[in-house]
């Protein structure tokens, strides 16, 4: 396994870290999993208050490990932003994980800029509150997750605050490299989230495929090789639920090279052509949005979009067959699938790229309708 530093703290973390969100809901069989990562020298452990058992699962899995592994879990405090229910879930967090402190943790799992200016900063709120149970060593490091606006995720890293951060980052994604980059020269970690596009990049796809010099034998090694080949990245959390999951992971995130300064210039050249293509058929912008009879036009298009120009048709597929086919009465937030056109045209003037939109709702439910 290969180490790298995290942050300025003084620790060297595995180039995988273990993502607890999808583990097998037998706790024997979700401990053998984690147990068999840690053997292979994975040594960031990553849960939260809001996964359901899984930091149960966690603290088992700790048993024997704790002194070779760090455990991040994250605060959800979406439903209850007041400082003593932040408590309450801390101490029921460390009760779950069956550990005497947190080495890393979320203060606010999935934090915006908002949160940060009513619920967090403020004298006397949940900054504080992190602050004091730090003083207490209930907590090593703090930190937070984000999937704000790529700006806002750069504003939370210019507070200066925080000791890391868990951010998405992918071949799909790229869009906080900004705030990476930033990140790593005020001293602060920087774990990426969803490096292999939280299952979007399942399978082997020929078109990403070829993106990589020296070819891959699948998606999730190409993802992890770009994503680890960004040295502002401290780790890469990815969701695992099988022995055969982490150890074709760890293999991935062993090479001390995952990918040369050259062969990363050629795949992001390769996603950048790719992402030209595909704003091609639409870039996503919603001007044609609302649809009165709620079909989820970007949404359509950009499952379109993986099919036709990454080759992930297996996942597109599977996303379009789970969109709902009609709204129920009074539900004007509905997202359909592009089978619910019924060609009214509203759209298409609305349209800064003049897209066909009806034309290419129809194609899109033919294809992705199978």
């Amino acid at each position: 396994m290969v180490y790298r530093p995290f942050g300025h703290l003084g620790y060297d973390v595995s180039a995988l870290g273990f993502g607890a969100m999808r583990l097998p809901d037998d706790h024997d069989e979700a401990v053998q999993v984690m147990q068999r990562a840690f053997e292979l020298g994975v040594n960031y452990l990553d849960t939260a208050h809001g996964y359901g058992e899984s930091e149960i699962k966690c603290g088992k899995a700790l048993k024997g490990w704790r002194d070779r592994v760090r455990v991040s879990t994250k605060n959800p405090c979406w439903s209850d932003p007041s400082v003593d229910g932040w408590r309450k879930r801390l101490e029921e967090s460390l009760t779950r994980l069956d550990v005497d402190y947190i080495d890393y943790y979320v203060i606010w799992h999935a934090i915006n800029w908002q949160s940060w200016e009513e619920h967090v900063r403020p004298s006397g709120r949940i900054l504080d509150a992190a602050l004091k149970a730090k003083e207490q060593g209930l907590l090593k490091h703090i930190g937070y997750s984000v999937h704000d606006a790529p700006e806002k995720v750069l504003q939370i890293v210019e507070t200066d605050v925080f000791e890391f951060m868990i951010v998405q980052y992918n071949m799909l994604d790229r869009s906080n490299e900004a705030a990476i980059a930033r990140a790593h020269e005020q001293g602060m970690a920087t774990v990426a989230m969803g490096p292999v596009g939280g299952g979007r990049l399942a399978g082997l796809s020929p078109e990403l495929a070829e993106m990589v010099p020296g070819g891959v034998t699948s998606n999730p090694e190409a993802a992890l090789r770009f994503v680890l080949s960004n040295p502002n990245i401290s780790t890469a959390i990815s969701g695992m639920s099988t022995i055969a999951m982490v150890e074709e992971n760890v293999a991935t995130a062993s090479r001390e090279d995952p990918m040369s300064a050259e062969e990363r210039a050629r795949v992001e050249s390769a996603l950048d052509e790719a992402q030209r293509f595909a704003q091609l058929y639409c870039t996503g912008c919603g001007y044609c949005m609302p649809c009165p009879h709620g079909v989820d036009i970007p949404g359509n298009f950009q499952l379109m979009n993986y099919h036709r120009v990454y080759g992930l048709t297996e996942h597109a597929v599977a996303r379009y067959a789970g969109k709902p086919r009609e709204r129920e009465e009074g539900d004007d937030s509905a997202k359909l699938f592009a089978g619910a056109c019924l060609e009214c045209g509203e759209c298409e003037p609305k349209c800064p790229q003049n897209i066909p939109i009806i034309e290419q709702l129809k194609e899109t439910h033919a294809t992705l309708s199978r």
